[in-house]
């Protein structure tokens, strides 16, 4: 697990450099960006009594690894190092606390991020319990939409020629059969998942 945080940890300060190189100076609201997620999150959970609604408990997922990306930049920027850093997660992640239900967990959550405006290690962890997201599910989405989002940039994403639909298919479902393809637990899995993508992708287009 040490080991995996530190290659989330490093691919976050790449993705946040590739957007801007002095990212850590520029004084961003991550902690905004991670309050608005947990509404959109909360739409997909459901909470209106009026109204019959499910959980579309596949898209809170979704939101909670976006809401990754920005927990860990907001961890980056506290200046410890990646390895103290994944050290405090790995401790949260070994916590046999108990949750409660989803939504309640979740405004607790929001809550400390708006009053601190720093990421709430422990409260993150509860929520992926309270919705069955296990760290190695958690990994293996938050290193694929990295990789892609890496792919995306190095074949013409920004200039428009980059083509999102190959193969029949959009890029998103060959990111997520490519990497199950995969074992996610070697220290190269990203490597790995970026050659994969690259060799179908330049394949569709022969």
């Amino acid at each position: 697990m040490q080991e995996q945080l530190e290659v989330m940890l490093s691919l976050q300060d790449d993705m946040n450099t590739r957007v801007h190189p002095g990212w850590r100076d520029q004084g961003y609201a991550w902690h905004r960006a991670v309050w608005i997620e947990c509404a959109e999150m909360l739409d997909h959970y459901g909470w209106k009594w009026w109204k019959k609604q499910s959980p579309d408990v596949e898209q809170v997922r979704l939101e909670l690894i976006d809401i990754w990306h920005f927990g860990l930049s907001m961890l980056l920027l506290e200046k410890q190092s990646a390895d103290e850093i994944a050290q405090v997660i790995s401790a949260a992640e070994s916590s046999s606390d108990g949750v409660g239900p989803f939504p309640e967990e979740l405004e607790h959550f929001v809550a400390g991020i708006l009053n601190t405006r720093r990421f709430d290690v422990g409260g993150f962890i509860r929520l992926t319990r309270a919705i069955d997201l296990s760290f190695g599910e958690l990994y293996t989405s938050y290193v694929g939409k990295n990789v892609l989002n890496f792919f995306r940039q190095d074949n013409g994403y920004q200039d428009g020629s980059y083509r999102k639909l190959w193969g029949g298919r959009e890029d998103n479902e060959h990111l997520v059969e490519l990497a199950r393809s995969l074992d996610s637990s070697r220290s190269d899995f990203k490597d790995q998942l970026y050659r994969a993508l690259t060799e179908r992708y330049e394949s569709s287009a022969e």
